[in-house]
């Protein structure tokens, strides 16, 4: 059964392979990333696509007004948009810190909060976090900002399963670890990755489709990496 999607973040990386899987398999795909060209050169049949500014106000209001307009109801919500700041922690202003988590915390939240109104029974809020946000995990010096903002998405999920548990809305975070993305090549120049954006979209993809029959609330760390 076609389901109406919404995922962040789909100009590159795993982002932009998740919009054509769920395009491919019938899907309908509200695609939502600053930059909308790669996903308007693709030119596929049942996704909508917009600039979104996480940052900007107005942004959110037209994703509001295309669901009450267009489709009435969201099946699955994917909070895959992510800004990566490599700097050491002497170097990183509260500045940075707000601009970091501007995006990766206060976007998650503000775009799920508009969401939620549409969303109903067996409805899903996946949130993508990172390896380094999870409490005892090997930690990278310069990522301060990133990891630290990453454990608060957790935190944000297990809370919002909790407030929303009666309404019949399941929320996980899945933890990646390292995947071959343009943004992980910009942070870490060289670094080879053991798994593909592709490989991890497909996972992704399935389990934003079944994952919510099985759990809520919960932290799933998805790394074949030790650490």
């Amino acid at each position: 059964m076609s389901k109406h999607v919404i995922i962040t973040g789909t100009s590159r990386g795993i982002g932009f392979e998740l919009v054509q899987i769920f395009a491919k398999a019938g899907h309908k795909v509200l695609a939502l990333s600053r930059n909308e060209t790669p996903i308007r050169n693709l030119n596929l049949k049942n996704v909508t696509y917009f600039p979104f500014d996480l940052n900007d106000n107005g942004s959110y209001k037209k994703v509001e007004a295309f669901v009450k307009a267009e489709w009435k109801h969201v099946d699955i919500l994917i909070n895959n948009a992510g800004a990566l700041l490599n700097k050491p922690f002497a170097e990183t202003s509260m500045k940075d810190f707000e601009s970091v988590y501007k995006t990766n915390v206060y976007g998650v939240a503000e775009l799920t909060r508009i969401v939620l109104p549409f969303m109903k029974n067996e409805s899903h809020v996946l949130t993508i976090s990172s390896m380094g946000g999870v409490q005892g995990s090997m930690k990278f010096p310069g990522l301060a900002a990133y990891s630290s903002s990453k454990a608060a998405v957790i935190t944000l999920t297990e809370l919002l399963a909790e407030e929303y548990k009666d309404f019949g809305i399941s929320f996980n975070v899945l933890a990646l670890g390292a995947v071959q993305t343009e943004m992980l090549e910009e942070a870490f120049p060289g670094y080879k990755a053991p798994t593909t954006a592709l490989e991890m979209a497909q996972y992704i993809f399935d389990f934003s489709l079944n994952g919510n029959k099985y759990y809520n609330g919960k932290l799933l760390q998805v790394s074949n990496s030790t650490p």
